[in-house]
């Protein structure tokens, strides 16, 4: 998945999911915490290894994804392309009105617009680029 795009949440908690992620992330799909402020929307297949790896851990270690799971959403889009955001993940990701949705390879998420903005002009320097490219091995 890849690409930008700018989309408002609006007062039901509703969020409209741009065409070409959802042809990406298919009919059904799951909207859980991110590992920074943000939220993860991961595809039915993308879910299913991440919950065959968590089944491989264990116990012990297992708890600690508890809030994962405990918080986490399984979507499918209304008639207008759009799914609810529950309350506790708007308020986990500080959504409230504008958010940005990313493409992020295997997944999208979706970040408060301020927080993006801010992130993304500290992370879009060619110093940050060159580095990134040389832990790939480029």
């Amino acid at each position: 998945m890849t690409g930008t795009y700018e989309h408002n949440i609006d007062a039901k908690g509703r969020l409209f999911i741009p065409a070409k992620l959802r042809e990406e992330l298919g009919d059904t799909f799951y909207l859980a915490m991110g590992v920074d402020a943000c939220l993860a929307i991961y595809p039915q297949s993308t879910w299913d290894r991440f919950t065959a790896k968590f089944a491989s851990l264990p116990m012990s270690q297992s708890k600690v994804m508890r809030p994962l799971f405990a918080n986490a959403a399984k979507c499918e889009l209304d008639s207008q392309g759009r799914i609810v955001v529950p309350q506790k993940l708007r308020k986990y990701a500080g959504l409230e009105k504008e958010t940005v949705i990313i493409g992020v390879h295997d997944r999208a998420e979706i970040w408060s617009a301020d927080v993006w903005n801010a992130q993304e002009e500290e992370e879009m320097t060619p110093e940050k680029m060159a580095a990134c490219m040389a832990q790939l091995g480029f």
